[in-house]
């Protein structure tokens, strides 16, 4: 068995069938095996002279009868050109098709010759004709040519010479194949002259064959002169129909296998104010109400569909038919002056669920929020979005992490006292609402933060912040009667349960946010970190 494989290094195969114009766009795949041979025969005069003709006769004449070949996947294209045709003046121009077979440039096209065998001396001489052959078609089909022991590969598809009827998923091709009784005969392109010598008796007459070409085949005769003496077909050669896929051109797209894009995770959003005047701290709840009602607002009108808007569970805080979410993973809204100057300068939007992508979007395009009420006459207080990230990014503003941390805004409780019946709660004296207080915020501490372990929360040191008539103060100016604490939607109580100030000590350093109790995720019940937590 002989094999050959071609790997067409450009990626294209650039060839016309025998008998078709340039121009009708049909291209020869696969490569007739009249080409092959043609194109050994030249490589062996242009490159390797030196072979003698009692050499490399034999090895040819084995590639004769037509080979198999394994077709590599494979699409047909074309490119146009308008070539100078100057009939009609220098700018004329002229239309050419240059249609080719385009390939994957590691997959080898093959050809087998099952029936055929060399020596290994001539197997030698037919790799060394092989490796000096860079074209096969038109010049630019530029490819690389080798001796293969085996002959497939799992993506061709077999072309044989026609035996029998054709299959429905095959259709007949014709090749150009070499006649095996003509192709190496010289009958067509030897010149004949006769010479004569002596008279009556003694004449005679000898006939000398001559050849402008070498070696002196039908096989190597010219296509130009194939067209001045107007042959049909050249002279030494047969078609052959050849059973090829109908598909052969059909390449099944491969599925892409998803890449699962993984975006950083978006826990912690925050702006910065800007506005003619700066809202005071104790507007803290109004103005985060403000920015969760803007933000739900962006949401809708982002995701709208059917004039029906969307609603985010993290922004809102309420599951799809309106009930509050109570695990604490939606969006808090934290104002925070974090200047010292009594007035809120930065906003932080912190979710340990993380944002979605629209909800990022909607976060993106938080630029202004209204914190008045409708009708009323306010500055509009102006966002200016500093970056968003994973809450382990930042450690600037209630993101700090420290042991010690005091009331930035007041704590408000998450139930009322108990004051009538059985295990009644005395609430008469200041000791005894700061006791009450300081339970309450311990069991938010186990509910809000399952991220710390019982035991610190257990061990936390829960101290009232307090000036010198028992009153709870924050940073030493505010009273939580100071702060606005009634929400704007109806039947809220916030002002109406009991609120203090306290400072918060562990054992070890302990990330922020710390936003506890009633309304604290517009807020309220914030503490800031007093002490930073030494870099490890």
């Amino acid at each position: 068995m002989i094999a050959i494989s071609f790997k067409f290094l450009a990626g294209r195969y650039h060839a016309t069938p025998w008998g078709r114009h340039v121009n009708e766009g049909a291209v020869e795949w696969p490569p007739s095996p009249w080409r092959i041979l043609r194109a050994l025969v030249a490589v062996w005069k242009r490159t390797l002279p030196d072979l003698p003709q009692e050499q490399v006769e034999p090895i040819l004449r084995s590639l004769v009868e037509p080979p198999e070949f394994l077709l590599p996947p494979a699409l047909t294209g074309h490119t146009r050109h308008f070539m100078p045709w100057f009939k009609k003046g220098p700018d004329d121009r002229t239309l050419v098709f240059d249609t080719f077979v385009a390939v994957c440039r590691q997959t080898p096209l093959q050809s087998n010759w099952p029936n055929a065998s060399l020596s290994d001396e001539q197997r030698k001489v037919l790799a060394r004709l092989l490796s000096h052959l860079n074209t096969l078609g038109r010049s630019e089909s530029w490819c690389e040519a080798e001796l293969v022991d085996g002959f497939g590969h799992p993506d061709g598809c077999v072309c044989r010479p026609l035996q029998g009827d054709v299959s429905p998923e095959h259709e007949i091709v014709r090749l150009l194949c070499p006649d095996p009784t003509s192709a190496f005969a010289d009958d067509y392109v030897a010149t004949i002259s006769k010479t004569t010598t002596g008279r009556g008796k003694h004449k005679r007459t000898i006939e000398e064959r001559s050849s402008i070409y070498d070696p002196a085949w039908n096989l190597c005769m010219e296509t130009l002169q194939l067209h001045k003496d107007r042959w049909s077909d050249p002279p030494g050669s047969r078609w052959m129909p050849y059973a090829r896929l109908r598909d052969c051109f059909k390449i099944e797209p491969k599925m892409r296998s998803r890449r699962t894009v993984t975006h950083p995770r978006i826990q912690v959003v925050r702006y910065a104010f800007d506005s003619t005047v700066l809202p005071l701290v104790t507007e803290t709840l109004p103005v985060a109400e403000a920015a969760r009602r803007t933000l739900m607002g962006i949401y809708g009108r982002l995701t709208e569909k059917n004039g029906i808007r969307g609603r985010s569970d993290v922004l809102s805080g309420k599951a799809e038919h309106g009930q509050p979410l109570t695990d604490h993973r939606h969006a808090y809204y934290l104002p925070t002056d974090e200047d010292g100057d009594g007035r809120l300068d930065h906003l932080t939007v912190y979710a340990t669920s993380g944002f979605g992508s629209e909800e990022r979007r909607a976060l993106d395009r938080l630029s202004v929020i209204r914190t008045g009420w409708q009708g009323e006459e306010r500055h509009p207080l102006r966002l200016l979005l500093l970056g968003m990230g994973a809450s382990d990014e930042y450690a600037s503003g209630p993101l700090r992490a420290s042991t010690i941390w005091e009331s930035s805004t007041p704590y408000i409780a998450t139930r009322y006292a108990k004051t009538r019946g059985q295990d009644r709660i005395d609430l008469s004296s200041p000791e005894a609402r700061a006791a009450f207080l300081q339970e309450d915020l311990r069991a938010q501490l186990l509910s809000v933060r399952p991220d710390l372990p019982e035991e610190e929360i257990t061990a936390v040191t829960i101290a009232p912040l307090c000036d010198e008539n028992q009153v709870f103060t924050i940073a030493g100016r505010w009273r939580p009667i100071q702060f606005k604490r009634f929400r704007r939607k109806a039947g809220d109580d916030g002002g109406r349960r009991l609120a203090g100030a306290f400072r918060l000590i562990f054992r070890n350093p302990v990330r922020g946010p710390i936003a506890l109790g009633h309304s604290s995720h517009f807020g309220l019940g914030q503490f800031e970190a007093k002490q930073e937590a030494p870099e490890t």
